[in-house]
C-alpha cells in the first residue's frame, strides 16, 4: 500500500472527528512516511510496518475520546469515550474472538492427540513383547519408544506454540492498557 491510499484509508476511518484532529493525526502519518523514505524504505515498507490504518483509525478515535473526556467532563465527551472504546473492543470481539476459539480448539485437539500418541506408545513398550508383535519384542519395544518421542516432541513444539500467542496476546493487551492507560491514571 502506498503513501497515499495509506492516508486516504485513515481519513476514512477518522471520518467524523473535529477537522483539527483529522489534521493532526495525518500529519502524524505523513511525518512517518517522509521519515521512513528519508531512511530509504519504500512506502509500501513503511506502510507495512505502521499497520492496518483502519485499525489506526479505530486506535485513534478511542484516543481522541478519551482525550476530550480528559478536557471537558460532561455526558457528551463521556459518551464519545465509551462508545470509542466500546467500538475498539467489538471490533476485538467480532473479529479476534472467533479466531482465537479456532486456534484454542485446534491446539486443544492436538495436545490430547500428543498426550495420546504417548500413552499408546507406553502401551505399546510395555506390552508388546509380551503379544509376539510381528518382528519380535525389540520391535515393540522401540517401537513404544518411538512413539513416546513422537508424542513428547508434538508436545514441546506445541508448548512453543502456545508460548508464542500467550506473548502476542499479552503484546496486544498491553496495546490497548497503553491507550486506556492515560484515562485510568487521571482517575487515580
Amino acid at each position: 500500500m502506498n503513501r497515499q491510499a495509506f492516508i486516504d484509508r485513515l481519513r476514512l476511518g477518522l471520518s467524523g472527528l473535529p477537522a483539527k484532529a483529522i489534521a493532526e493525526a495525518v500529519a502524524d502519518y505523513e511525518t512517518h512516511f517522509a521519515e521512513g523514505l528519508a531512511a530509504g524504505r519504500s512506502e509500501d515498507e513503511v506502510a507495512a510496518a505502521l499497520g492496518d490504518p483502519a485499525r489506526l483509525a479505530r486506535e485513534l478515535r478511542a484516543e481522541i475520546g478519551l482525550k476530550k473526556w480528559e478536557e471537558q467532563r460532561n455526558p457528551t465527551s463521556a459518551a464519545g469515550a465509551i462508545f470509542a472504546v466500546l467500538g475498539l473492543g467489538a471490533i476485538d470481539l467480532l473479529i479476534l474472538l472467533p479466531i482465537l476459539m479456532t486456534v484454542a480448539g485446534t491446539l486443544f485437539g492436538l495436545i490430547v492427540a500428543a498426550v495420546a500418541i504417548f500413552a499408546g506408545g507406553g502401551v505399546v513398550f510395555a506390552a508388546g513383547p509380551f503379544l509376539d508383535p510381528p518382528g519380535g519384542p525389540l520391535t515393540a519395544l522401540l517401537g513404544g519408544i518411538g512413539l513416546m518421542a513422537a508424542g513428547a516432541s508434538l508436545g514441546a513444539i506445541l508448548t512453543l506454540i502456545v508460548i508464542g500467542l500467550v506473548n502476542a496476546l499479552v503484546w496486544y493487551g498491553r496495546l490497548h492498557y497503553r491507550l486506556l492507560k492515560p484515562a485510568i491514571e487521571s482517575q487515580s
